[in-house]
């Protein structure tokens, strides 16, 4: 059985300093549209709240499971942003699998997207000036041992 390689047009989106919430909603509702979006620079979102609770919680969920069942929690700021996508989406029917697959998340810029112009989502900027406490993932992700965030 060959498979067919379709070519698509990929948005690129740089995700240097952007809320994951409000990045979350933006890129799940163009991939259900049916768009494909690549995600670079995952270490650099931003989460909102203190670090300090925002590792416990992380941390939790890594402590709380059954070694051979599951639920499995990556380490990587990829799979942690690509994960949180995943839960804005209705990824338990047929649309919203083909919607996930269209995702894909990067903790840099892979050679691949050097070139390509990257789209900056303005709604979704951190104001620094009104918000105190945010967090990085690629920070957390330190903290939870992930080794290969620089």
């Amino acid at each position: 059985m060959v498979s067919k390689k379709i070519d698509e047009k990929v948005t690129v989106i740089d995700g240097k300093d952007l809320v994951l919430g409000r990045l979350g909603s933006n890129i799940s509702k163009r991939l259900l549209m049916g768009e494909s979006i690549g995600l670079v620079n995952c270490k650099d979102i931003v989460i909102l709240g203190r670090k300090k609770y925002l590792v416990e919680r992380y941390k939790n969920k890594l402590s709380n499971r059954v070694v051979k069942q599951g639920p499995y929690y990556s380490r990587s700021p990829a799979d942690i942003v690509r994960r949180s996508f995943r839960n804005m989406l209705p990824y338990k029917n047929q649309r919203g699998v083909e919607a996930f697959k269209r995702l894909k998340c990067y903790n840099s810029v892979p050679s691949t997207l050097l070139s390509v112009k990257k789209e900056i989502i303005d709604n979704a900027k951190i104001d620094i000036d009104s918000v105190f406490y945010y967090t990085k993932v690629g920070d957390i992700c330190k903290v939870l041992g992930y080794d290969k965030v620089r």
